[in-house]
C-alpha cells in the first residue's frame, strides 16, 4: 500500500472549550501532540458562527504547526478574506449551514462554479493550495477541475454510515471509481468524514487516496485514551 498522510482535525477540542467558555482544552496543544505522534497535517474548520475554532486559534496554529495547516472553510466572504490574509498551507472549501451539527454532504461545485472559481483564484494569489470537499461524483470532479482546484476530498459519510455491509461495499466501489477518475483528471485525492478505526482501512487501501482527514473519532478516543494513543492507533489503521 502506498504511503498515506493523516490529517487530524482538532475542531472538537475547541467544541469542549467553547461549551463552558473557558481557555481549555486548547486545540493548539492538541495539534502539537498530534504532530508529535506523527500526524502529517492539522485540519481546522473556521465556521461563520465560530461554534468551535476561533480566529485566534487559526492565527496561533499558523505560527506553530510544523507539518501542514489545512483550513476548512465556506465560500463566505468574511472567511475568504481571513484565509487570504492568514494563508494556511491549504484551504478546503466545504458547504456550511448554521443548523447542521457537522458538515452534511459535499460542496455542490456544479451549482456554484463561478463563486468557487473566484474564491480559488483569490486563494491561489495568496499562495494557498485549494481542495474541494465533494461527493464522489464524476460531475463534481469535472467541475472541480474547471474551477481550478488542486485537489478534492471525497466525502465518505455515506460509506461510513451505510446501513448494511452490502451497501457499504457498493459505496466503497463508488469511492474507488471517483478516486481513480479524479487522479486521471490530475487532482490530488483525499478522503474524509465519519471515518474511524473500524471503517478507515478499506478507504485507506484505495491507491489514489493520498490523505485522510479525521477528527471526531480521534478526539472521541483521545478523551478516554489520550491524544497520543488515539493518533497512534489511527496511523496504524491507515
Amino acid at each position: 500500500m502506498a504511503f498515506k498522510r493523516l490529517g487530524v482535525n482538532v475542531d472538537h477540542v475547541a467544541t469542549i472549550r467553547q461549551a463552558r467558555g473557558t481557555r481549555y482544552p486548547d486545540p493548539i496543544f492538541a495539534a502539537l501532540l498530534a504532530e508529535r505522534m506523527g500526524a502529517h497535517q492539522i485540519t481546522i474548520h473556521l465556521r461563520e458562527d465560530r461554534r468551535h475554532i476561533q480566529e485566534r486559534d487559526l492565527l496561533l496554529l499558523k505560527q506553530v504547526v510544523q507539518t501542514k495547516l489545512n483550513l476548512e472553510m465556506a465560500v463566505a466572504e468574511e472567511v475568504v478574506v481571513i484565509a487570504c490574509r492568514v494563508a494556511p498551507d491549504r484551504a478546503t472549501l466545504v458547504p456550511e449551514k448554521r443548523e447542521e451539527l457537522t458538515t452534511e454532504g459535499g460542496l455542490d461545485v456544479v451549482a456554484h462554479l463561478p463563486r468557487v472559481k473566484e474564491v480559488i483564484e483569490r486563494l491561489h494569489r495568496a499562495g494557498v493550495a485549494v481542495s474541494l470537499f465533494v461527493e464522489p461524483s464524476r460531475e463534481q470532479i469535472d467541475a472541480s477541475v474547471e474551477a481550478g482546484a488542486d485537489a478534492v476530498e471525497l466525502h465518505t459519510g455515506a460509506y461510513a454510515n451505510a446501513s448494511s455491509e452490502l451497501l457499504r461495499i457498493a459505496l466503497l466501489a463508488h469511492l474507488e471509481d471517483a478516486a481513480r477518475y479524479a487522479n486521471r483528471r490530475g487532482l490530488e485525492v483525499a478522503a474524509g468524514h465519519g471515518l474511524d478505526l473500524q471503517n478507515v482501512g478499506p478507504v485507506a487501501a484505495i491507491p489514489e487516496v493520498e490523505e485522510l482527514n479525521i477528527g471526531h473519532s480521534i478526539i472521541a478516543r483521545a478523551i478516554i485514551h489520550g491524544m497520543e494513543k488515539a493518533v497512534e492507533e489511527m496511523l496504524a489503521a491507515i
